[in-house]
């Protein structure tokens, strides 16, 4: 059996649930969820030597990604452990039947307490910069959120987002174009944190435990019935 504390920095406390077709984990801030043209490896490889160690198994693992999240984020990931469980997760994405939610730390406050976020987004894949018009235009692709405030300080609100699509950095730059963050940049400013590093959830991480599927048992392994919804947090 694996240790609880598995090289690579992936644990078994890391698995927020996990059934014969899906595994989801918790992503701690600053990884990545798969490897990069550094060769730093990702949650991807780590999950896979995880249950290949936990497992046994003498073969190569499957693990199939679904979607992934920032680097410098927080959250859930969910992972296919079958082809058959990847074509599915992709159709849902595709179908929009995954709600995912976000939390985001910004400095201004949004002119309306909750609201929809509409934009025409372009990825300049040399750069990594994403940019977001108010327009169509040439190639950019319609981005899509809803926000909604859960409080705030002095200094930082704190908001709710639900993304209806999913576009490279879509949060931190649809919030910047809207002056929800910091002097329009297309992220959202967190010198509180690592001056050099702008962070969307880690200001709550450590106030927060991730959580089991709602009515499973303590196994995080236990499946639940057919057609219950799962919530990870």
């Amino acid at each position: 059996m694996a240790n609880d504390t598995f090289t690579g920095g992936f644990s078994a406390g890391d698995i927020l649930y996990e059934d014969n077709h899906l595994i989801a984990v918790n992503k701690r801030a600053g990884q990545l969820v798969q490897s990069d043209t550094a060769g730093e490896p990702g949650l991807e490889e780590m999950i896979k030597a995880f249950i290949k160690e936990r497992d046994g198994k003498p073969g190569e693992v499957f693990l199939g990604v679904a979607h992934r999240i920032d680097r410098p984020v927080s959250g859930a990931v969910l992972f296919a452990k079958t082809s058959k469980a990847l074509v599915r997760l992709n159709e849902m994405l595709r179908d929009r039947s995954v709600k995912k939610i976000y939390w985001a730390i910004t400095e201004n406050i949004p002119e309306e307490p909750e609201g929809t976020l509409r934009h025409w987004m372009t990825r300049d894949g040399k750069t990594n910069r994403a940019h977001a018009y108010a327009s169509p235009r040439g190639d950019a692709k319609e981005a899509v959120l809803r926000y909604r405030l859960l409080g705030g300080s002095k200094n930082y609100r704190l908001l709710e987002v639900e993304l209806i699509t999913g576009r490279h950095h879509q949060i931190r730059c649809q919030l910047a174009k809207s002056r929800v963050s910091d002097k329009g940049r297309p992220e959202v400013r967190c010198t509180a944190l690592q001056p050099r590093r702008r962070h969307l959830a880690p200001f709550a991480q450590p106030l927060l435990r991730p959580s089991r599927t709602q009515g499973t048992a303590d196994d995080n392994r236990s499946r639940p019935e057919r057609g219950q919804p799962l919530e990870f947090l």
